[in-house]
């Protein structure tokens, strides 16, 4: 669309629009009408054009991660700009943006540290489901509905910070980009960023879902020679296989615990582990496969709120490292674009982890697939 047909015809008005609700938790979304306010200063109203379903949003439908309701989920879109409020100054309306979770003010503590990547303005942590202001910029039938994560992508249109917006290259494919804002960076910075995968290296891969594909390839970028994977849904082996997974396993198809098993398998214990899955039982076991004198330990999954990790320390006074990753310890502004240039460069593969697409009012059809297993990443098209 016109970057004219954007900064006139819509600017400054409520727009009218279709979105998913989650009204409550354990229930289907509701394909609901719903007015989205113009962006007050300092934010960015977005036509969103696609949206990847990943594994949080789940978490969120079934309880197990927190967040005020009634809200519109979705936190990994691709879209264009509408309008622009007061004072944004990084994009303007036409752009192709990533609307992505995690903020990057480049202006807190953790933004100016050269490792630091959590933006203090995150709403991830204890999410208020509110603009920085406390405020929505949506109703649904005369109702004040939540955002989620600051993004809200279930939506066609959105309303979000100037510093949870990321502009990428105009001839980006916007029906398939959306994923690089979430899942893949998240799997794949784990490997590459957060355990700074090595050459000849084995690697555990606890969960092959969306994110655990992601850590898969940044582990095959990175030159391990082997790659193990863990998941209680064998329909998921072969796709890890073609992926570059080396060794498939289930862990209820052993009477020992898996990591038992793993450690057998490699003599030591592996080089590296990741967990993608956010259980506690699958969070020790990941560590507990990891050799004792210099294994790493990269914690991605959401645990169930409130939930508490609980482990001997002597696992760690060995010398093992555990530590966790957020959307792969990457700036989101200053790095997430450098990895779409390289998607388009065809210097990484962000296609084969899209299994299914589906148009937007079949948002639950792609529910019912991510709980099956039956997909790796599903693309949501408005």
């Amino acid at each position: 669309m016109s970057q004219a047909k954007f900064s006139t015809e819509t600017a400054g008005k409520v727009i009218t629009c279709r979105a998913a609700i989650a009204w409550t938790s354990n229930a289907p979304l509701s394909i609901e009408e719903v007015e989205v306010d113009p962006p007050k200063a300092g934010e960015v109203r977005i036509k969103v054009i696609s949206s990847g379903i990943c594994g949080s949003d789940n978490h969120i439908l079934d309880g197990t991660f927190k967040t005020p309701l009634p809200a519109i989920l979705g936190h990994e879109g691709a879209g264009i700009v509408e309008s622009i409020g007061e004072d944004v100054n990084s994009v303007k309306p036409g752009d192709k943006v990533l609307l992505i979770a995690l903020p990057q003010c480049r202006k807190c503590d953790s933004c100016l540290h050269a490792k630091g990547n959590c933006c203090l303005k995150e709403d991830i942590f204890s999410p208020f489901g509110l603009m920085l202001d406390g405020t929505t910029r949506f109703t649904c039938k005369g109702r004040k509905v939540h955002n989620i994560l600051g993004t809200s992508t279930f939506t066609e249109y959105t309303v979000m910070h100037e510093i949870s917006v990321v502009k990428i290259d105009d001839d980006a494919p916007m029906e398939n980009v959306c994923i690089l804002a979430c899942g893949f960076p998240t799997g794949y910075g784990a490997a590459v960023n957060a355990a700074q995968v090595t050459p000849g290296s084995t690697c555990v891969v606890f969960g092959l879902g969306g994110v655990g594909s992601a850590v898969v390839l940044g582990c095959k970028a990175a030159g391990a020679s082997r790659i193990i994977g863990i998941d209680i849904n064998e329909r998921k082996f072969e796709k890890a296989k073609a992926l570059g997974v080396t060794d498939c396993l289930n862990p209820q198809k052993f009477k020992k615990p898996i990591q038992q098993v793993i450690m057998e398998m490699t003599e030591f214990g592996a080089d590296f582990t990741f967990e993608a899955i956010g259980t506690i039982d699958t969070m020790v076991a990941a560590l507990e496969s990891c050799n004792m004198s210099y294994g790493v330990c990269v914690i991605i999954g959401v645990a169930p709120a409130k939930s508490q990790l609980s482990f001997d320390p002597m696992k760690l006074l060995s010398g093992r490292t555990l530590k966790g990753s957020l959307i792969g310890e990457y700036k989101i502004r200053d790095d997430i674009p450098l990895l779409v240039d390289n998607y388009m460069k065809k210097k990484i593969d962000v296609d084969s982890m899209i299994t299914h697409k589906l148009p937007f009012v079949k948002i639950n059809k792609g529910f019912e697939l991510l709980r099956s297993g039956k997909c790796i990443r599903c693309i949501l098209l408005f």
